[in-house]
């Protein structure tokens, strides 16, 4: 429904909302509450990204060894990326272990 609530809002300036609604089958009412509630949509979405980028970071900050319980933990005790328990931080790329397959074959 949101595709047709956008495609309202493009054609706006060429042609009357009312006449766009109606074409399209849908009340004017529901147009004007999707647009007011735009502002909200934004909002969330840019506090999703940050909850994205921080459990990334606590993610790579653990070595890539913590998975959803300690980082749902961690992020209802407060970590951040630079106060794991471990302390360390860096990406799982470099963190290599004797037994992983990125390790030297110990010469």
């Amino acid at each position: 429904m949101s595709e047709v609530y956008a495609f309202i809002e493009a054609e706006k300036t060429t042609h009357p909302v009312a006449l766009l609604c109606r074409l399209l089958k849908v009340a004017r009412s529901s147009f004007y509450a999707w647009l007011a509630g735009e502002q909200a949509r934004a909002a969330r979405r840019a506090a999703d990204d940050a909850l994205a980028h921080e459990i990334t970071v606590l993610h790579l900050a653990s070595r890539c060894t913590y998975g959803v319980p300690r980082i749902h933990a961690g992020l209802r005790r407060g970590w951040t990326g630079g106060s794991t328990a471990s302390g360390w931080s860096g990406s799982c790329a470099s963190a290599t272990s004797p037994g992983s397959p990125g390790a030297s074959a110990g010469r």
